[in-house]
């Protein structure tokens, strides 16, 4: 299914951010509906991976912050999205995982996809209660070999970092009517559902 749409003359391509608490299932989730509407799934992580281990020209500038533990700044992320958009002709759109995380990458984001007539169309923001994300890290951590993933502590304070960080982005969003809370609690059919119920809104 394709969410590629028409308006005048010009086909736009569907952009829309997932967000998602650790352990809320949102990489099962962004996988799905990669797939299901021939979306492009973009993380920060992977585009990070990819550049520094190709060593490109943006890929070394972001080795040389990172070296020194500083972070990656948004104009070299951006870049780095830009580059990956731009050789991505033959879908129907992109799914951005967890990014952005700032009001800046937000703006750049948004001034990024201006550049060919396009915006963001969607933020859907899983929704699980906090004690539910403990108790299924937790579990995760008896088999994951992640020594964070045993630590309520850190685990909480993982959870805080995400909360502050993305409720900023979806105020941003939510300002121009295109946010959306979905209920992160259910089976994995049941919450893929309602993550395409408000897809298919865009394509009304």
């Amino acid at each position: 299914m394709s969410l590629l749409y028409l308006c005048g003359s010009k086909i736009f391509m569907i952009q829309f951010i997932l967000f998602g608490p650790p352990g809320s299932g949102k990489g099962t989730q962004a996988a799905k509906l990669a797939e299901k509407y021939d979306l492009y799934h973009i993380s920060t992580g992977d585009l990070f991976r990819s550049e520094t281990a190709n060593k490109t020209t943006l890929g070394l500038k972001a080795l040389e912050y990172m070296s020194q533990g500083q972070l990656v700044p948004d104009e070299i992320t951006i870049g780095m999205l830009k580059n990956k958009i731009s050789n991505l002709s033959e879908v129907s759109g992109f799914i951005y995982d967890g990014f952005p995380r700032t009001n800046p990458q937000a703006e750049a984001l948004d001034c990024l996809l201006q550049e060919s007539n396009q915006a963001i169309d969607l933020l859907l923001s899983l929704e699980v209660p906090e004690d539910e994300i403990v108790k299924r890290i937790l579990n995760r951590g008896k088999t994951s070999g992640r020594p964070d993933d045993n630590d309520e502590a850190i685990i909480r304070k993982r959870i805080q970092v995400y909360l502050d960080e993305t409720s900023i982005v979806f105020e941003h969003y939510a300002k121009l009517g295109k946010s959306r809370h979905i209920n992160g609690i259910g089976t994995i059919e049941e919450i893929f559902e309602r993550l395409c119920f408000e897809l298919d809104q865009i394509c009304k």
